[in-house]
């Protein structure tokens, strides 16, 4: 239910001021502690931000302090220092790992993960370079979401096929919701102090909107995304992408800072 205060304010004022007034409130540094990109910005080096930011995404959905409660059960399991601990583990470190679950992700997943992260960084600098395409100009979100899949996956004397359903792809049309708040949190940069912008070879204007089930309800109320259902579909890749060149036409070079405008507006129950 819309309350009157956001119906004045919706009728009196442009969507975009609305919205970029709602982006402003949530994007403060009180944003952080209820949220799990509080648990990347435990840490100060970069590979630390980005490994725990990884996990903190993968592990996002259900109640969030709950999320918060495993994510930091994870960092604790790595002994607070989870990029040295990838590097540097031992293979009866990983038994501690045996009793990890969060819904559906468990211990064997985190094993891969482990597995996975430490081929990795044996190799390369940032887990940004996972997220790019291969000789090519024109890297694109879409693209290196596909690229991350596909390595992610490969790996294939190790590799347990139910990790498959923890790494969304838009080649199955997954709207790839925790990928891309990832995704913001290491490439979107401001003042504000809350995304990290970490990332430097993909560019915020490339980003595409993390889209939830409040984000697509409030999307939906809004007029931002079109349906004749009075209950919204299920969002996909192609929502995702309608979404965001919506948001677009408001601001061209930044178009995912509104996540916070329509996550907050939905998870804080104003719409």
């Amino acid at each position: 239910m819309m309350s009157d205060e956001l119906r004045i304010n919706t009728k009196n004022s442009s969507l975009k001021d609305f919205l970029d007034a709602k982006a402003d409130q949530y994007n403060r540094p009180s944003f952080i502690e209820r949220d799990p990109i509080s648990i990347p910005h435990r840490f100060s080096q970069k590979q630390d931000i980005e490994l725990m930011g990884f996990w903190a995404a993968v592990l996002a959905w259900g109640q969030r302090p709950v999320i918060l409660k495993k994510a930091n059960e994870l960092v604790e399991l790595m002994d607070s220092t989870p990029y040295d601990f990838i590097r540097n583990h031992q293979e009866s470190d990983l038994k501690r790992f045996l009793a990890f679950k969060h819904r559906t992700f468990n211990a064997t997943d985190a094993l891969y993960f482990l597995h996975f992260f430490r081929h990795y960084y044996q190799e390369n600098d940032s887990l940004e370079t996972a997220f790019l395409v291969d000789n090519s100009n024109s890297n694109s979100v879409e693209q290196g979401l596909i690229a991350f899949h596909d390595r992610f996956c490969s790996l294939t004397d190790f590799f347990p096929e139910r990790t498959r359903k923890h790494i969304a792809t838009p080649a199955r049309n997954s709207a790839c919701k925790r990928l891309l708040m990832f995704l913001r949190w290491m490439v979107r940069s401001d003042d504000r102090g809350v995304d990290f912008g970490i990332w430097k070879q993909l560019r915020p204007d490339q980003l595409v909107m993390p889209i939830d089930v409040h984000v697509n309800r409030v999307a939906h109320q809004l007029g931002l995304l079109n349906s004749r259902n009075a209950v919204p579909p299920q969002p996909d890749w192609r929502t995702a992408l309608e979404l965001t060149e919506t948001l677009r036409q408001f601001d061209p070079t930044d178009p995912v800072r509104y996540d916070f405008a329509l996550f907050g507006l939905g998870v804080d129950g104003e719409m």
